[in-house]
């Protein structure tokens, strides 16, 4: 099929696209990666719920050129890598966050995907899936979309969901989940034989 087939994930919080990202891993055969990407490069779950895909403290953190002694600096820099990584050894893969995009934005196998959706779409699904009011759901969206942004413009130059960086952006709301995979699974096939 493909000599090397990299997807990368990039979502609001609340548009399904980690479920997409499941999807796609299945019907591709290929291994999936999200947070569990922190335990391949030895964190614990403690820690990887206490600092993955968060800002440091910038008054207890220092900086110099590209090191840093922030516990959340480290663990995304070792995250990088480890994508840098596989993709290097010629690993197909779906990946969900962590910049991939960002990361991969030189490797011609690599396909960036970016996964939005309504407001309305996305704090019902929200609101169904953690058991929560409406309300409550949409500042538990608002919450995580705005980590998720700081955290990806704190280590890309594109800013998080600008269509400008990536190959695909697409509104699950339009088609619904399962036929936003299929959309995917479309696109990727005409990109490969182009």
């Amino acid at each position: 099929m493909y000599q090397q087939l990299i997807v990368t994930i990039g979502r609001e919080f609340g548009s399904g696209g980690h479920y997409i990202a499941e999807k796609l891993s299945e019907r591709l055969d290929l291994p999936l990666f999200d947070k569990k990407i922190l335990e391949h490069v030895g964190y614990s779950q403690e820690d990887i719920h206490k600092y993955d895909e968060k800002p440091g403290n910038p008054l207890l953190s220092r900086r110099v050129g590209r090191f840093s002694n922030s516990i959340e600096e480290v663990l995304a820099e070792r995250t990088f890598d480890f994508i840098r990584e596989l993709a290097e050894k010629g690993e197909s893969f779906v990946v969900v966050g962590r910049c991939a995009e960002q990361v991969l934005r030189e490797n011609p196998n690599a396909y960036s995907i970016f996964v939005l959706a309504d407001e309305a779409t996305k704090v019902k699904r929200i609101a169904e899936l953690y058991t929560l009011t409406e309300r409550k759901a949409l500042e538990l969206m608002r919450k995580q979309d705005r980590r998720r942004k700081y955290y990806h413009n704190t280590h890309s130059d594109i800013k998080w969901g600008d269509s400008r960086g990536y190959d695909l952006c697409i509104n699950s709301s339009t088609l619904g989940v399962d036929k936003t995979v299929e959309a995917i699974l479309q696109f990727l096939a005409l990109r490969k034989d182009k």
